[in-house]
């Protein structure tokens, strides 16, 4: 048995064996959706607020999961997730999607925000794809028309909206001590939702928005002198602060080459991969040691944390630059060391688990982070595993 054999059967068994029947276990039967908190006791809060962002990606997850694996019950999955969503997330009044709602479905957060209209795009076109359900498709493009028409401007995309869309402080996509007007971390969300959307109905208008998307990556995004991209932003797209955000830069890269591979226009190609092959470079060299990547550097400083996200995007980032160049064997050995850190260090061995948020510099985890929270989701590790089990082989 071959390298990528033994690899995509452990990841195939990690999949169907951890992350699978944990997540299956936090559907609400009660009040629909998915439980939204876990705590690191693996209690899980039932009563806990229900976030948008993890709603639709349980939604995406079970959509892909599906699509990868063939399961019909994975599907029923998928349902639920939509059925929520589109019954209790959407604002019929005001549009878009809401922030956040209480466990009975009832709403918490009305604020729009344009990262959370992003993710539910994401999740309805993935489910539409293996569904065929078309209501899913026209509400994915109701979003769509939504954020081109309230979030968007000549700049690039705005962030933070009451729930009748006018602006407000981005303190939910803010971090380090920054109040940011636009982020890298939103424009790379929209288009990755574009992306899949483009991908799922051919529509031109949205391909349009991606090629927009790419030439504000590479004019204002991307620090050439840094090899990186920025962070936060002004309103005039001028950085905030000295910041190296390790996880977004290799998720970027392999994100970004996806959109152009399904834009199919070699302009954006050959204006692209430069910048994704040195997002790539860049991240190896400075932010994995070996076996695991840091979590970022700000002001010269660096979070040696190892955040279960970020060495889920190394790992699919850096298997994506070997899929591009597989003389690069650096980085093939980089996915297997990352999965060894992964399975003994971020994989809670505790029955009923899946992954600790993070681990410290001695491997230890954070108690105080739970298992599941409106940002602890089956995105990037779940995908990690369909991203490989698609580029590896994956037999059914």
């Amino acid at each position: 048995m071959n390298e990528n054999a033994i690899l995509a059967g452990e990841i195939k068994s990690h999949l169907t064996q951890k992350l699978l029947p944990f997540w299956k276990r936090m559907k609400d039967e009660t009040y629909g959706g998915y439980y939204g908190h876990m705590d690191y006791n693996l209690e899980i809060q039932k009563d806990a607020a229900k976030g948008c962002i993890l709603n639709s990606r349980i939604l995406w997850f079970f959509s892909n999961a599906y699509q990868v694996l063939g399961q019909e019950e994975l599907l029923l999955y998928a349902a639920h997730a939509y059925r929520f969503l589109r019954e209790h997330f959407l604002d019929e009044k005001c549009g878009g999607v809401y922030w956040s709602l209480n466990y009975d479905g009832t709403v918490l957060d009305s604020s729009k925000h344009t990262y959370n209209q992003a993710f539910a795009i994401y999740g309805l076109a993935s489910y539409f794809e293996v569904s065929k359900d078309k209501k899913a498709l026209e509400t994915a493009f109701l979003l769509f028309e939504l954020i081109e028409e309230k979030c968007s401007d000549d700049t690039g995309y705005l962030e933070a909206f009451t729930r009748n869309f006018c602006l407000e402080d981005n303190e939910k996509l803010s971090e380090n001590g920054v109040l940011a007007e636009r982020t890298m971390n939103t424009l790379l969300h929209v288009f990755e939702a574009y992306t899949e959307l483009y991908r799922v109905s051919g529509e031109e208008k949205v391909a349009e928005r991606m090629k927009v998307i790419l030439d504000i990556f590479a004019q204002d995004v991307y620090n050439p002198i840094l090899r990186r991209l920025e962070v936060f932003f002004d309103n005039k797209m001028n950085s905030l602060i000295d910041l190296h955000s390790f996880g977004h830069d290799i998720e970027a890269s392999w994100l970004i080459d996806l959109g152009c591979q399904i834009l199919k226009d070699e302009k954006y190609h050959k204006k692209m991969s430069p910048i994704t092959r040195t997002l790539a470079e860049q991240v190896y060299e400075t932010a994995f040691d070996g076996t695991s990547l840091s979590n970022e550097s700000c002001n010269g400083g660096v979070d040696d944390a190892r955040i279960w996200w970020v060495q889920a995007e190394a790992v699919v980032g850096f298997l994506n630059e070997y899929n591009k160049n597989q003389t690069n064997a650096k980085y093939y050995e980089a996915v297997n060391h990352l999965w060894n850190y992964i399975k003994n260090n971020l994989v809670d061995k505790r029955d009923g688990s899946e992954w600790f948020w993070n681990t410290d510099e001695k491997s230890r985890s954070d108690d105080q982070k739970g298992i599941v929270s409106m940002w602890k989701c089956p995105y990037h590790n779940g995908r990690m595993c369909i991203e490989l089990l698609r580029r590896l082989g994956n037999d059914k």
